[in-house]
């Protein structure tokens, strides 16, 4: 029977109030949200702050109401190297820089996408994708190392935040408004016109969008000068910086150092393979997105390694499901939502991927790990970027099992890979089809 029958609803009505249960979750659930009555504290005295690896980091920033996670993650682990060099507690870096950047390149990026599919009907499903996605705040890994590599860094004071680099949803809704009319003009150009017409249309798109950034943003900054104060209390400055410079000085080719690797366990991605997706990227011409697929055990030993040397980790994880942001707390275990509702929403990791239950959406930095007395992880110390009154002082901390669960990449050195992983991961990779999971960008 494909219809819903009105009998159908009364069997099923009398059936519920005939459960004990019912009443009390009925009752319950309109006072309550349904996150705060399926929370359960049995697991709670095992999520504190104490680890047995637990590296000391700078305090948290904010994102605010922004997708840049993957950058205020990246920049985190920039400032702890900077930092070390000339000798600071404390340092910020200005996500904003490399976030106007990012936003200009992507528009770049995906108007070559528009040009490239042209021919295509207006419902290909590449084309309906493409226009869909548009551009946003979020990101991968490569992407943050094409846009450092071209463009460069600087302190938070050589480019400071404004109202719209933190509120950025009406500036993506107008963007994104433009993009969609170009991906309908250009067709009506190239019909008439040709191709060359088409791409001095982009032009003008172009100059157009590096202004409204300008003008949202505020005006990059070509030279500036390197003031503070070390753990001496020294005042030090040194001057004549321009983002490139100030970038090759304090980091340099140590970003070539890092990988991304994945845990993507579904049969279209066989471990030990590199995989890239087909339109993820942002700086036309730059590094490919690329990820090497590694079983999870694999992925937390090399997590563990760069920790023990005393290195944070950039990562990325769902963080949609099974959390208390206000406590900090991720924990599958937290949460009976089956009890409650009889809704079971668990998973097998790959199913989850396939039909869209999970995937990647927040990039943070791992900055601790807990183990038990056989050196298994019981818990995970995270550095987030949600400000300092979530958590511990904005730390978070991730359970083993909701880890296993939700966590899809980290970025780690290659010296502690393989020869054959290293092999695998240089390899010309698997082209996987835009609309892939693992295209997800962390925001």
């Amino acid at each position: 029977m494909k219809e819903i029958t009105l009998e159908k609803l009364e069997e099923v009505e009398k059936e519920y109030l005939s459960e004990k249960t019912s009443a009390i979750a009925r009752h319950a659930l309109s006072n309550s949200d349904i996150a705060v009555v399926a929370a359960s504290k049995d697991s709670v005295k095992n999520m504190d702050f104490n680890f047995d690896i637990n590296i000391k980091t700078m305090a948290v920033n904010n994102q605010k109401a922004s997708g840049r996670c993957w950058i205020f993650a990246a920049c985190n682990g920039m400032r702890e190297m900077i930092g070390k060099k000339i000798g600071v507690g404390s340092f910020k870096l200005s996500q904003s820089f490399i976030a106007f950047y990012d936003k200009l390149e992507k528009l770049n990026y995906t108007l070559n996408a528009l040009i490239e599919t042209i021919d295509a009907d207006y419902d290909d499903r590449t084309v309906q994708f493409l226009v869909t996605n548009g551009i946003g705040d979020g990101g991968q890994w490569d992407m943050l190392v094409n846009v450092v590599k071209k463009y460069g860094i600087c302190p938070k004071n050589a480019f400071v935040e404004t109202y719209t680099s933190n509120n950025t949803r009406i500036l993506n809704s107008l963007l994104n408004a433009e993009v969609r009319r170009f991906a309908s003009e250009c067709r009506i150009v190239k019909k008439e016109k040709g191709l060359k017409a088409v791409e001095e249309l982009k032009e003008s798109y172009m100059k157009r969008f590096y202004k409204a950034l300008i003008s949202c943003y505020g005006i990059p900054p070509k030279k500036f000068d390197l003031k503070y104060t070390d753990d001496k209390g020294e005042f030090k400055c040194v001057k004549g910086f321009t983002p490139k410079s100030f970038f090759e000085k304090y980091i340099g080719s140590k970003i070539d150092e890092y990988v991304s690797c994945i845990n993507a366990p579904t049969k279209s991605k066989p471990f030990g393979k590199s995989y890239t997706v087909k339109y993820l990227g942002n700086v036309e011409g730059g590094k490919v997105v690329k990820h090497l697929n590694i079983p999870m055990e694999r992925l937390k030993e090399l997590i563990i390694h760069q920790l023990k040397d005393g290195e944070i980790v950039w990562f990325g994880s769902d963080v949609s499901s099974y959390g208390d942001r206000m406590r900090g707390v991720w924990d599958d275990q937290e949460f009976d939502f089956k009890s409650l509702l009889n809704l079971d929403i668990k998973m097998e990791k790959g199913e989850s991927l396939d039909f869209r239950s999970s995937a990647m959406n927040h990039a943070m930095c791992i900055t601790g790990v807990a183990f038990d007395e056989k050196g298994v992880p019981t818990k995970w110390k995270i550095e987030n970027s949600w400000g300092n009154d979530r958590g511990k002082e904005g730390y978070f901390i991730m359970s083993a099992s909701w880890f296993d669960q939700y966590t899809y990449q980290a970025v780690v050195n290659k010296k502690y890979l393989t020869k054959e992983e290293l092999a695998a991961y240089e390899a010309e990779p698997v082209v996987l089809k835009p609309w892939d999971p693992m295209g997800s960008l962390a925001d």
